[in-house]
């Protein structure tokens, strides 16, 4: 029987009395103080990749966009790095990783620069852990829009030769 067909039954005052009495039984039944009614969080396993991305950009230009997103992001603590390794070591979420960029083979003519990026252990094993996987994630959507940012502008020499002036011969 609802509160509102207490209402409809038993008249106005008397429905009333009765829709009152069921609120504050409801109110009180739930009042219990040991009763925690939020959702228990969810914990999703790391990947089995462990959150490792691929970026079309060169690896200069993603250690670099890397390492100026780690160093203002809460949260990270950023302990050293190693740029002909690109590697930086950092800690996040109280664990301690490598935060790796490797460039990846050119596989076919005009595939363009590709970089990986993943996590290693402190000692450079594989890790798959839910921090490391969580970083990764973070850099994964920032990195592509901020690259440009960062980019290192290439100078490449010019296939014309200097001082191509003529000389006369003696």
């Amino acid at each position: 029987m609802t509160a509102r067909s207490l209402v409809l039954q038993r008249g106005p005052v008397t429905g009333r009395i009765a829709f009152m009495a069921t609120a504050l039984a409801l109110v009180v039944g739930g009042c219990h103080g040991d009763t925690d009614l939020r959702p228990e969080p969810v914990v999703f396993p790391a990947p089995a990749d462990g959150g490792a991305f691929t970026v079309t950009e060169s690896m200069l230009d993603t250690w670099n966009t890397i390492g100026k997103i780690l160093v203002a992001l809460d949260g990270v603590q950023y302990e050293g790095r190693a740029q002909m390794l690109g590697l930086y070591d950092v800690r996040y979420r109280g664990e301690h990783f490598l935060v790796r960029t490797r460039a990846l083979v050119i596989e076919t003519p005009g595939q363009g620069l590709r970089t990986r990026v993943d996590a290693l252990g402190p000692q450079g094993q594989a890790i798959q852990s839910a921090a490391a996987a969580d970083l990764l994630q973070v850099l994964a959507r920032r990195v592509p829009a901020e690259v440009a940012l960062y980019r290192q502008p290439v100078k490449l020499p010019t296939t014309g030769k200097r001082g191509s002036k003529a000389r006369p011969r003696k």
